[in-house]
């Protein structure tokens, strides 16, 4: 269950970042990823709700995303030259079918990882969710070698997707209900002093509606906005620098860093990483705003390039199961998946506002970073004040 979940997160990955670093040089490019990212966070929402509720199968979702993601890959690398047209085939096949294929193998891989390990969701679902980062850095590395062949490249992997979620549709399945791990006593675990002092149980378990009525859930959302849209800004504008080396450490981080900060916010506590991840992809913005001024002067990359990438990295993928553990945390283990799930598709508002940077940073990367750090570091404050839900006021958070 695990093994074939992180296989089709990693093969959806070239998806968007590998698009995001190879085919957003111009206007078309860019409207074409914005377009993508908002399909994708549109189709992971509707296909969790039936599968949650089994009205419609793993199986069946798989099985579409495999078609639909093998095509917009398919689309992505026989469309490459002509991105700066917004050619309707790239628009239909890579953006709209490609982002709803996307969406479903990550929305429902997430489902089926987190039914089948109760005892620690939030990780292993953050295990998974790596892979979505680092799966792209093979196309990066072959675009740094072979630049001129990516075409190519995007249908080889269109047909090793198609292979890999077909296989996990076949495999791939829900708990059954209620299940428990054998090996996990679930008495000790639920009285487990220093888990419960790290990631404390919800006041109740919230619905949906019942969420939505309450602040913290619009601040989660706000959040994912703001550092999404940084998190796709910086593969672009490093992708523009022509450091490919510097590209591929970014995205490897990106995935790398998430698995990181869920271990340590087991320690440490969430609330506390999630700043910390948050004051770090602003400290890659304001990097990378240096570095970017004189990459003309050295088109390999200068240190503070790569200094800046490592931030950024490090910041820009970790958000995303933190905010899906805080999630659990605050509304509850019950609806999580499906509360998330709605937090989860502010990234539709992300992928326009990452392109409405990009599009100054094609004339002014400068002062695109600067925005960025400034957008990374509103939720980098706000997050220490975030508030449990159901409590009163008068209780410290």
């Amino acid at each position: 269950m695990f093994r074939l979940a992180l296989a089709s997160m990693a093969v959806i990955s070239p998806l968007q970042y590998g698009y995001a670093a190879l085919h957003t040089g111009q206007a078309g490019g860019l409207t074409l990823l914005a377009v993508w990212i908002a399909c994708q966070a549109a189709g992971a929402l509707p296909a969790l709700h039936l599968v949650r509720r089994r009205r419609l199968g793993v199986r069946t979702c798989l099985a579409a995303g495999a078609a639909l993601t093998g095509l917009g890959l398919a689309t992505a690398g026989l469309t490459s030259g002509l991105t700066s047209g917004l050619s309707p085939a790239a628009l239909a096949g890579y953006a709209v079918l490609g982002g709803l294929g996307a969406g479903l193998v990550y929305g429902v891989c997430g489902e089926v990882v987190s039914s089948w390990y109760p005892e620690r969701p939030a990780a292993r679902v953050g295990l998974i969710t790596g892979a979505f980062g680092y799966g792209a850095v093979p196309l990066l590395l072959w675009a740094g070698v072979f630049p001129a062949m990516t075409g190519p490249a995007f249908l080889i992997m269109a047909a090793v997707a198609t292979a890999v979620l077909a296989t996990a549709a076949r495999h791939l399945r829900l708990s059954p209900a209620l299940w428990w791990p054998l090996d996990v006593d679930p008495r000790s675990h639920a009285l487990d002093a220093s888990r419960l002092r790290t990631a404390p149980e919800a006041v109740k378990q919230f619905g949906i509606a019942q969420a939505l009525r309450t602040r913290t859930l619009p601040a989660l959302a706000l959040m994912l906005v703001c550092a999404g849209a940084v998190s796709v800004l910086d593969v672009i504008v490093v992708a523009g620098t022509g450091a490919w080396g510097a590209v591929a450490l970014l995205v490897a981080l990106n995935g790398a860093g998430r698995s990181v900060a869920m271990r340590a916010s087991e320690l440490h506590g969430r609330r506390r990483v999630l700043a910390a991840v948050f004051g770090a992809l602003a400290l890659g913005q304001v990097l990378l705003a240096v570095a970017v001024q004189n990459a003309h002067e050295r088109p390999g990359g200068t240190l503070l390039l790569w200094l800046g990438a490592v931030a950024a990295g490090l910041g820009g993928g970790a958000f995303y199961p933190l905010l899906a553990s805080l999630v659990r945390e605050l509304f509850g283990a019950e609806r999580a998946t499906e509360i998330h799930a709605v937090v989860y598709s502010a990234k539709a508002v992300a992928g326009a506002v990452a392109a409405g940077l990009a599009f100054v940073a094609l004339s002014a990367p400068g002062a695109a970073l600067l925005a960025a750090a400034a957008l990374a570091a509103l939720p980098a404050l706000a997050t220490p004040r975030l508030r449990i839900p159901g409590l009163p006021a008068t209780i410290p958070l």
